[in-house]
């Protein structure tokens, strides 16, 4: 598997030729093919889908794989369709190859002994970690999808290196880019004994520098390095205060000298040494890492190929969502026998439907402003047993455009790229794609257009193989057209027994001809609108096509007389022919196959659509009635399933209330009643979904009476007392402890009438049928948690160290309910214990406010808990 712009194909060499000069050849005619078909271009737009920089590089360069059979081309379409299941099994899974390195580099530089850097081989570590996760994912993609199966053979044979990625993590951490103590025994002996020196050393500078700042040698204590060596600063004036010191650095202002002590001389001198020591022993453990990355260099280089080629599946896959690719078909046989209905039909040799030219499409989709227009769609349709296709038809009708196209979905398909084409393509596997295609002209090599053209074109028929696909543009044309015809003519035959197929655009009308004689040959012609004088840039297969030269000379103004001398010299070179009324017959011809071919699309599509209503219609006439009963039987299930699960929930809260209910004291009566009642809306509203919307729907009708209790909604469900009834105006004027105010009288609901007689025993008390958020909300109303200090309710923190004291406040607060409050006894004293309390509350996401218990005690504080 090769890449097309670095491993040509050289194929066999004629007698004729010397093989060096025939291979010089045969590159030279591969890279013009693919400068004028542009294909660095179209490798270029699979680069903002490549995720490692090997991809990035390749892409840009033309650089990615191209196979050099019919097998190797199907095996990389099947890596491409095999990234895209993987796209879509791992969904929003990130594969991590981005995190993936080229480490080309760094294996040659210790191929080459030189000692690499601790970023260097975290970065081998980090590309090898990388390497196993994609490995890892891909297989259990693999797992739930067999199609990602192909991806997971092109790393199998790959030696992931797991024992040198473990190593040198063992030795560096990456994250501080640093050699750790235990990649040695020597190593963390001498950073043990540099430590032990520097804390020495460190300590005696302290004491001096202190000594020299209470002595007014300095206006604080300041310790430094200069000249690789620790010291002190002192003022000039002072030096005296450290007799036999080394002045190491003097400040630009001359006033203050770093001096080295005389005692630290020797300590410093051991800092030295033990520097050096752990230098040349962070060396050696480096080089001995070195030495294994050049030992795996070639697993590491073959590991990264691998890469390169699932980047670049990812990224054909990538491409060709973005621009609606199919899959194609490449064919190693010439002909092939395809069966529909019960008619043997010879199938086509190429049979593409609305081919885009990928390049022009590319353009459209990846303009910002989408201002561009998409290519007219072009079927290419050529018929097994043809070998050359001659394409005939107006200037600037799309011929060009047709052999480009062509050429480039050939290139996509021998790279396994999808088409940007309908249904599904089928083509030849073509070994050499060669063509002539633009003004070849050059002046150096004193060349006309003529001369670039038969000089390229031989250069072709010299390498070409029956494997090939040429493509040549206006055959013979800058010539005598005489002379251009009969070269013309020469070249295709010699050609059609030498190639797969060739296309060859002309505006030589004579070459149409040749299908007359030989069935090899293929005519096809670009469409133009004789009634706008505009090419459609469609193709007629099996038409002949005409220039329209006078024709369009005319619609543009051109001299009246100049054009009735062309007609004249027109029916003198083709007396025989009646020119217009074979331009008028050839139209309304063109006319009536587009509406015929209108007529049968829409039919077709009326019968498919028709057909699926008809099909969907029976299978939901079979099994309606097994469907509904399954669903009835489901849905009864589920209603079911739901009453026990309520039912359960009920009868387990309900004993819990009770049991809490015996324990609890009075102020914990409040946060009691609106934790149940939280609980009962939760397992109603889980339960019940409609519940509230029909207990909603039964208040709408209520009308409150003068003198009633009722719940107003609007004021958070707190108890009012009806004033006035509704009056016109649907409001009601309801009192609020001391406050008067008009409610909407669906804002305002019935107090909840308990269906048992109310008893005053406590225990009996969860048996009432009571709206439990309601009456949380009138008790809450009516008075704050009661401030009754207990044992319960107290933590007493005195005489506690900060870390205990701390933890048994949290552990007082988690075991506090919801609407309570705990009382912390911490003391005066130092203030220390009350400080860390009070930062904690303020802090804590359970406290919702603390203060003082009373104003005269200020060694405790009341927190309230949410």
């Amino acid at each position: 598997m090769n890449t097309l712009s670095l491993h040509l194909r050289i194929p066999w060499f004629s007698r004729a030729s010397p093989p060096v000069i025939r291979a010089a050849s045969s590159q030279s005619i591969q890279n013009q093919t693919l400068e004028v078909l542009e294909w660095r271009a179209l490798c270029n737009q699979l680069s903002p889908f490549a995720s490692t920089t090997m991809g990035l590089s390749a892409t840009k360069n033309g650089d990615i794989p191209v196979g050099d059979s019919a097998e190797e081309s199907r095996t990389l379409l099947d890596e491409t369709a095999a990234a895209l299941a993987a796209m879509e099994t791992m969904e929003s899974r990130r594969l991590g190859l981005s995190e993936i390195l080229d480490l080309s580099d760094i294996v040659e530089r210790a191929m080459a002994g030189q000692v690499l850097s601790v970023r260097e081989l975290c970065a081998v570590r980090t590309t090898l970690m990388a390497s196993t996760s994609v490995f890892q994912k891909l297989r259990q993609a693999a797992n739930s999808d067999n199609r990602v199966t192909p991806l997971v053979d092109l790393l199998e044979g790959c030696h992931l290196k797991t024992t040198l990625e473990q190593e040198i993590a063992f030795c560096i951490d990456c994250n501080m880019s640093m050699i750790l103590d235990r990649a040695s025994d020597d190593l963390e002996m001498i950073r043990s004994q540099r430590k032990r020196n520097m804390d020495k050393l460190v300590s005696l500078l302290k004491h001096v520098s202190t000594r020299i700042f209470q002595a007014g040698g300095i206006d604080k204590p300041l310790i430094t390095q200069r000249r690789s060596r620790m010291c002190v600063a002192i003022r000039a004036s002072h030096k005296s205060l450290l007799p036999g010191g080394v002045v190491l650095s003097v400040s630009s202002s001359r006033a203050t000298c770093f001096m080295e002590p005389k005692e630290a001389v020797e300590l410093n001198n051991m800092e030295v040494r033990h520097a050096h020591s752990e230098k040349a022993e962070e060396i050696a453990i480096l080089s001995i890492l070195t030495s294994q990355v050049s030992e795996a260099q070639r697993a590491i280089l073959h590991l990264l190929d691998r890469i390169l080629q699932l980047d670049i599946a990812f990224a054909r896959a990538s491409h060709a969502q973005w621009m609606n690719g199919v899959y194609p078909n490449v064919t190693s046989e010439h002909t092939v026998t395809r069966e529909l209905g019960e008619e043997d039909l010879t199938s086509l040799v190429v049979d593409i439907d609305s081919a885009q030219h990928p390049l022009l499409l590319g353009s459209v989709l990846g303009s910002p402003r989408g201002g561009n227009t998409f290519p007219v769609p072009i079927d290419i349709k050529v018929e097994s047993g043809t070998k050359v296709v001659i394409i005939s038809g107006p200037n600037t009708g799309g011929k060009t455009a047709l052999l480009k196209t062509l050429g480039l979905i050939s290139l996509m398909s021998k790279s396994g790229m999808y088409l940007p084409a309908k249904n599904c393509p089928r083509l030849p596997w073509f070994d050499l794609i060669l063509a002539d295609i633009g003004d070849p002209q050059s002046l150096e090599q004193s060349l006309s257009t003529f001369s670039g053209h038969i000089s390229r074109i031989c250069q072709i028929l010299d390498i070409v193989s029956e494997n090939s696909l040429v493509l040549l543009d206006e055959i013979c044309s800058g010539t005598d057209p005489s002379e251009g015809v009969a070269l013309a003519t020469s070249i295709l035959q010699y050609i059609k027994d030498r190639v797969n197929v060739a296309v060859v655009s002309t505006h030589y009308g004579d070459l149409s001809r040749l299908k007359d004689d030989e069935s090899q040959f293929q005519n096809a012609a670009m469409e133009f609108c004789m009634e706008t004088l505009q090419p459609t840039f469609r193709v007629l297969w099996g038409s002949t096509g005409e220039s329209n030269a006078l024709r369009v000379a005319k619609s543009i103004g051109f001299n009246r007389r100049i054009l009735e001398h062309a007609h004249k010299w027109t029916e003198k070179l083709k007396p025989e022919q009646e020119v217009e009324r074979k331009g008028s017959l050839f139209q309304s011809l063109v006319e009536e196959r587009n509406k015929l071919k209108l007529q049968a699309t829409k039919t077709a599509a009326f019968h498919r659509d028709l057909m699926n209503l008809y099909r969907e219609l029976e299978h939901e006439s079979h099994d309606l009635e097994k469907r509904e009963r399954a669903l009835l039987k489901k849905e009864t299930q589920k209603v079911q399933e739901d009453l026990n699960s309520a039912k359960s929930k009920m009868q387990k809260l309900v004993a819990e209330f009770e049991r809490q209910l015996e324990i609890a004291q009075a102020d914990q009566y409040n946060p009691l009643i609106l934790k149940t009642e939280e609980a009962v809306a939760e397992i109603i509203e889980a339960c019940f979904p409609n519940y509230l919307a029909l207990a909603e729907e039964a208040y709408s009708d209520y009308s409150p009476q003068a003198g009633e209790m009722v719940l107003v909604s609007g004021l958070g469900d707190k108890l009012g007392t009806v004033v006035e009834e509704p009056g016109d105006d649907e409001t009601v004027l309801v009192q609020h402890g001391k406050i008067r105010v008009r409610i909407k009288r669906k804002d305002i609901k019935p107090l909840p009438r308990s269906r048992t007689t109310e008893t005053p025993n406590r225990s009996l008390l969860s048996k009432r049928q009571i709206n439990m958020k309601q009456l949380g909300s009138v008790l809450q109303m009516q008075s704050e948690p009661v401030r009754v200090q207990t044992t319960k309710n107290t933590v007493d923190l005195r005489g506690m160290r900060a870390e205990e004291a701390i933890h048994q406040l949290d552990m007082a607060i988690s075991g506090r309910d919801s609407g309570s409050i705990l009382f912390i006894i911490h003391g005066m004293g130092t203030g220390v214990i009350k400080e860390l309390v009070l930062r904690r509350l303020s802090k804590h996401s359970r406290v919702s406010r603390y203060e003082q218990a009373n104003p005269m005690n200020h060694g405790c504080t009341v927190a309230y808990i949410k």
